[in-house]
């Protein structure tokens, strides 16, 4: 299995079925994972605005993460009014930004950007999969930071050829369900008793 395939099997093993994709070439591994999987549903969206808005609904409506796909900085920079939407809701979103291949960065191509420090002011978590062996790691990583209380924007920076290349590991365990605490019953009733009394 290749890194790629990793991913998405690790997003399905944890209940993310919904992929809103505005992609280019760095991510088309990604891309064809997804289409490899028909428990997944992937969306494309034609400019990445209307990736994070979708994904900011649908999570506040299917009340669980959704995931997005986004290409480079450029891309991930297009997304990030909806992102900052979403982390204000409390939106669970895992954020998929692709980039170059590892090898091909010290060419600082035409898109070659700073994508950690752009994620980082719209993100609770930013990670990087740099090798197909830490793919499956930094999914989970960053689908627990996104099913946090309350939900938050986990942006896993994927890199070209960590989603081509071939993995030693298996797919990991699926992370236990994410259930929010009920809050305290006294502070229910004392919440109602001020209502109730007008003060």
């Amino acid at each position: 299995m290749n890194g790629a395939d990793l991913l998405c099997e690790t997003l399905l093993a944890n209940d993310i079925e919904m992929c809103f994709a505005n992609p280019g070439t760095s991510e088309m591994h990604f891309v064809a994972a997804l289409d490899r999987q028909p428990r997944m549903r992937c969306v494309l969206g034609l400019f990445e605005g209307v990736v994070t808005g979708a994904a900011d609904g649908y999570a506040r409506m299917a009340d669980k993460p959704a995931a997005t796909l986004l290409h480079l900085g450029p891309g991930l920079a297009n997304g990030l009014a909806n992102l900052h939407n979403a982390r204000r809701a409390g939106s669970p979103i895992v954020n998929v930004v692709g980039d170059h291949a590892t090898c091909h960065l010290v060419h600082d191509a035409p898109l070659t950007c700073d994508i950690d420090s752009l994620a980082w002011p719209m993100s609770h978590w930013v990670g990087r999969a740099e090798t197909a062996d830490t793919v499956g790691e930094r999914a989970q990583d960053a689908i627990r930071a996104a099913r946090g209380t309350p939900g938050q924007i986990a942006t896993m920076i994927l890199h070209a050829d960590a989603a081509w290349s071939q993995t030693s590991r298996g797919l990991p365990a699926p992370l236990p369900s994410a259930t929010p605490a009920r809050p305290d019953q006294t502070r229910i009733d004392a919440a109602v008793a001020a209502l109730r009394s007008g003060r």
